[in-house]
């Protein structure tokens, strides 16, 4: 039985910024009373409704705006994890985080939650149990998140001018590249299948990904992508040599960078120095390093994040000659990585994910 909360509750703010809007989705009445309570205690959040299955949730949504959505997986009817997708996109923005006892860290759940859209998860424990624990987990992402949302966030600048025009070859085949390198973070993997199902089994040039993900789910988020990209994929490891046909993704604890060899192959290197963006690993290193090495042979793609993770790796990229495409608003689920590349200009084109797969597939610059 759904539990409707009056929706002039997000208007009881106190001091300050107005409360982020939460919906509650949860087939027990005792866990969503707990989180509530949980929210409540706060001055940063409101409950706009608390509903115990994913069809309520979606008709909340037709008639009230939300900025984040806590999930349950197991519900009645159609579980969390089927219903993601339609709760992203009647959302219309709002982040979902994924609270469910079956999200422990680098279970298979959480990995699918994550892949399908969801920006985090929270491992909710039994009724009673580590229940301190849980608040203060739930409410330190909900902070992470809430203000991230894109209907709480200015809209990135429009560029003064469209992305410019693919740079023109200057000798025969002058407009291929040689590797591809993506970066992305929240949203990031729903959009990394979307790219990976554009690109064919023949496909032979390395692929490397920086993708912001706790270090626990790097294996887990490696076998998905080896699945998905019809291609071995795996987490570097340090001194690790780049491979034709292969996928390699950064851990979690640590930057890539990329190098020649003598040989004229090149591998990987692993560092952890502190970067300007914060992030751990960081966009930026991986572009640098690979544009260094790689100059006008190298695709550099940014999906969906926050922040501005990649922009100063992107003009590294430009400025070589390589070339740059990101991921378009309207299939983002946050659009602060890719809009800070457009707005710093370092942009050729500007694509839904799938669209950028057949770029990459088809070896050539948009």
């Amino acid at each position: 039985m759904a539990t409707a909360i009056p929706l002039d509750r997000q208007e009881a703010a106190t001091a300050g910024a107005t409360p982020a809007r939460v919906l509650i989705v949860d087939d027990s009445a005792v866990a969503r009373a707990v989180v509530e309570r949980i929210l409540t205690a706060t001055d940063r959040y409101a409950v706009v409704a608390s509903v115990s299955t994913a069809a309520a949730a979606l008709d909340v949504l037709a008639r009230a705006k939300v900025d984040v959505i806590l999930l349950d997986v197991q519900m009645p009817g159609t579980d969390g994890l089927t219903a993601l997708p339609d709760l992203i996109v009647a959302g219309a923005g709002a982040t979902v985080l994924v609270v469910s006892g079956q999200a422990g860290e680098g279970a298979a759940t959480t990995v699918q939650a994550l892949a399908l859209g969801a920006a985090d998860t929270v491992f909710k424990p039994a009724s009673g149990a580590r229940l301190g624990q849980f608040a203060a987990i739930l409410i330190d992402k909900l902070d992470r998140l809430a203000g991230a949302t894109p209907s709480r966030m200015p809209s990135p600048p429009a560029p003064a001018r469209p992305a410019p025009p693919p740079r023109i070859a200057t000798g025969a085949g002058s407009d291929e590249f040689d590797i591809v390198a993506i970066g992305a973070s929240t949203g990031g993997i729903h959009a990394l299948s979307a790219f990976l199902a554009e690109i064919p089994a023949s496909f032979r040039l390395p692929i490397l990904i920086t993708q912001h993900l706790p270090t626990a789910f790097m294996p887990y988020f490696a076998a998905q992508l080896a699945l998905i990209g019809k291609r071995p994929c795996e987490v570097a490891t340090d001194r690790l040599r780049l491979r034709p046909g292969r996928i390699v993704v950064a851990p979690g604890d640590a930057h890539m960078r990329i190098v020649a060899l003598a040989d004229g192959s090149a591998a990987i290197r692993l560092t952890a120095e502190p970067v300007a963006s914060g992030c751990t690993p960081s966009v930026d290193p991986m572009f640098a390093s690979l544009a260094a090495v790689f100059g006008p042979r190298l695709l550099a793609v940014v999906l969906s994040g926050m922040g501005r993770d990649g922009s100063d790796g992107a003009r590294r990229v430009h400025e070589a000659g390589g070339c740059v495409v990101v991921q378009d608003q309207a299939s983002s689920v946050i659009w602060g990585m890719p809009g800070a590349v457009v707005d710093g200009g370092s942009a050729d084109a500007v694509l839904p994910p799938a669209a950028i797969g057949r770029i990459a597939a088809a070896r050539r610059r948009p």
